[in-house]
């Protein structure tokens, strides 16, 4: 498969910051949705895409790596990587400095995909998916 790869820049906001002011581990969960959903609207198969397709792609697993805390202010870059689509939704990720591309954490996630109304696994990816990663 081809590399598919999106960048997000995120100014760390007051209200991520823990009680000793640094961002609160569980923000980085949420950098990463962030940047997920940016690279999926890049392939053009967003989650409103996986709506209307009666599909939905929950989080089944995720590793992290806190390597360096974030603060008040800083830019991060929060990339995130696209790494297969079956039988499941596998993607990892790097948050760095913005300007020292000092590293900050690393993860990854595994997604599965569930027919929305049945509520079964499914293992091929649909093929609007598959379309968006062959147009990239």
């Amino acid at each position: 498969m081809k590399i598919i790869e999106a960048d997000t820049i995120i100014e760390i906001p007051f209200f991520d910051l823990d009680p000793m002011n640094v961002v609160w581990h569980g923000n980085y969960v949420k950098y990463t949705e962030i940047a997920r959903c940016n690279l999926l609207n890049k392939i053009g198969y967003n989650y409103d895409d996986m709506r209307a397709d009666g599909v939905m792609y929950p989080v089944a697993k995720m590793e992290m790596k806190f390597i360096k805390s974030a603060a008040f202010g800083q830019k991060i870059l929060v990339k995130a990587v696209l790494d297969e689509i079956e039988p499941s939704l596998n993607m990892h990720y790097e948050i760095k400095d913005f300007d020292t591309k000092e590293v900050l954490f690393k993860a990854k996630t595994m997604q599965i995909g569930v027919e929305f109304a049945t509520r079964k696994s499914i293992y091929e990816a649909p093929e609007k998916l598959k379309k968006g990663i062959e147009c990239f």
